[in-house]
């Protein structure tokens, strides 16, 4: 199976998201795949992948979304669709009054799931099995 290889989001484009997500109150920024994305209630509502901006939208609002130009289901790999993800056009993405609402959109939607629980520190087992020593003879001092 060959190695997939992702390229690196533009800066320009991660500057963009920062600035959209600056007007965005309780938001939590972390990194998914190397991408920086937004999440709420541990729900991912929108983030970056390689050149790309993506939104989570319901299924009426995306049907929606989706009659806009260039916009088309986020699929991260050929053939594995997140069907409730967007990628989000150029054109939407460069108009802060074109984005906002979707943004909006988007936020109440996963704002609307239940929070998800924080999975519970487990104790860290070492996964590899101890050394095995090798009785050495002890060096004779001089």
């Amino acid at each position: 199976m060959p190695k997939m290889t992702w390229k690196k989001a533009p800066e320009s484009l991660v500057e963009r998201f920062d600035e959209v997500l600056l007007k965005e109150p309780g938001v939590e920024r972390r990194s998914m795949f190397g991408y920086p994305c937004a999440f709420l209630g541990g729900h991912m509502f929108c983030g970056l992948f390689q050149d790309h901006f993506i939104l989570r939208l319901p299924e009426t609002e995306r049907t929606k979304f989706l009659a806009e130009k260039g916009a088309a289901i986020f699929e991260p790999m050929p053939g594995r669709p997140m069907k409730e993800y967007v990628l989000v056009p150029p054109q939407v993405l460069g108009n802060d009054s074109a984005l906002a609402p979707w943004l909006r959109v988007s936020r109440e939607y996963v704002s609307g799931l239940p929070p998800k629980a924080k999975k519970p520190k487990s104790d860290v087992v070492a996964k590899t099995p101890a050394r095995a020593t090798v009785a050495r003879p002890a060096k004779k001092r001089r």
